[in-house]
């Protein structure tokens, strides 16, 4: 599904996707650390990276890629991911699970989000 509407916060540090009544709110921190990219998911679960020290990260922009998603470009350079529609819906749907198992796997690795 399609948002109506894409808005990038002024600080660029949230992304907002709008369907109606409902909202869809992610931080650049979560949507960069979470890119659907083979740099950070690799081509199988095994390969994923976990990618610290991007608290600070921002959206510098964003590019619609056909009807089907967008692609975030971010200010550390990263701008390989494509962000499908139902990628999104799944990460926004799964955030507090999602985030929660990323912040054990930074700990378990000794990094951080700084």
């Amino acid at each position: 599904m399609i948002p109506e509407n894409i808005i990038l916060s002024e600080n660029k540090k949230e992304l907002t996707l709008e369907y109606g009544a409902t909202k869809s709110v992610m931080s650049a921190e979560f949507l960069r650390v979470n890119s659907p990219s083979a740099e950070v998911k690799g081509h199988s679960p095994a390969q994923k990276k976990t990618v610290s020290g991007k608290r600070a990260v921002s959206i510098n922009s964003i590019e619609l890629v056909g009807n089907y998603a967008i692609k975030l470009i971010f200010d550390d350079g990263h701008a390989t991911g494509i962000y499908t529609w139902q990628y999104l819906k799944e990460l926004f749907n799964g955030k507090d699970k999602i985030w929660k198992e990323y912040i054990t796997e930074l700990r378990k690795k000794g990094l951080n989000r700084d």
